[in-house]
């Protein structure tokens, strides 16, 4: 099939799918004039990057669990090195969060304090300046 039917059967635009070929992610095969040929494992394969992506998973994490990838969801064989990975970005994920929810326990304070001084807002604000 070509780039548009793949596109239109998964829901991805094309750009999407050529960025997934460039990344390593997904395979075409090319007609003697150059368009892109998918066949039907495509439907799966881009299927399965759009839940690895949903898992906030980076298209190089990605290209390193497909070769694990079974189904559509997918589920991925528990190789040590898939493990590892795996516990790698759920750990970078895990300090993104704290560090989130740390901002936000900071802003949050300062909302606080604003509201118990309260009175004129200094500097007067007319919102020109925005």
């Amino acid at each position: 099939m070509k780039i548009g039917e793949l596109s239109h059967r998964t829901g991805v635009n094309a750009h999407q799918l050529r960025y997934y070929e460039a990344q390593g992610l997904l395979e075409a095969d090319r007609a003697t004039n150059g368009y892109r040929e998918y066949d039907e494992s495509a439907l799966l394969r881009v299927k399965q990057i759009r839940h690895l992506l949903a898992a906030g998973l980076s298209s190089e994490d990605i290209a390193y669990l497909l070769p694990c990838a079974i189904g559509e969801e997918p589920e991925l064989i528990g190789c040590p090195e898939l493990l590892a990975a795996m516990r790698e970005r759920l750990g970078r994920l895990d300090e993104q969060m704290a560090k989130l929810a740390r901002s936000r326990d900071a802003l949050a304070e300062y909302i606080v304090v604003a509201e118990r001084v309260g009175g004129e807002s200094y500097p007067p604000f007319d919102g020109a300046a925005a």
